[in-house]
């Protein structure tokens, strides 16, 4: 798996803004994987495409999941651009129907680790 230092194909506004939310994640969530995927992973996005982010954590409740979409708003509007998020839980890739997910697969295959 590539890391974001290694994309050449990815703007560097992109990588910039991944580091930016990874670091702000660390001050809310011990351990976790974050990974860029989609357009602007691959380095063939259009000005209005958004940034792709996945998100694998330990334990997910309600409050978590609010704290993560306000860092992705808030990251998003510093740099004028909207951050999606695929917040899942090991358990629930393990036991639900998100484990069956192909974008689910496409993320772990091809995702870019940040």
């Amino acid at each position: 798996m590539k890391s974001v230092d290694q994309l050449e194909g990815m703007a560097p506004v992109d990588r910039e803004i991944a580091v930016a939310f990874r670091s702000r994640l660390e001050t809310i969530i011990p351990t976790f994987d974050l990974r860029v995927f989609g357009s602007r992973a691959r380095g063939d996005a259009r000005e209005d495409s958004d940034l792709d982010v996945f998100l694998k954590v330990e334990t997910l409740d309600r409050t978590l999941r609010e704290q993560i979409h306000d860092l992705a708003w808030e990251i998003g509007f510093e740099h004028d651009r909207v951050i999606s998020t695929f917040v899942v839980t090991e358990a629930q890739i393990r036991e639900g129907a998100v484990g069956a997910n192909p974008l689910l697969a496409k993320v772990l295959e091809e995702g870019i680790a940040v």
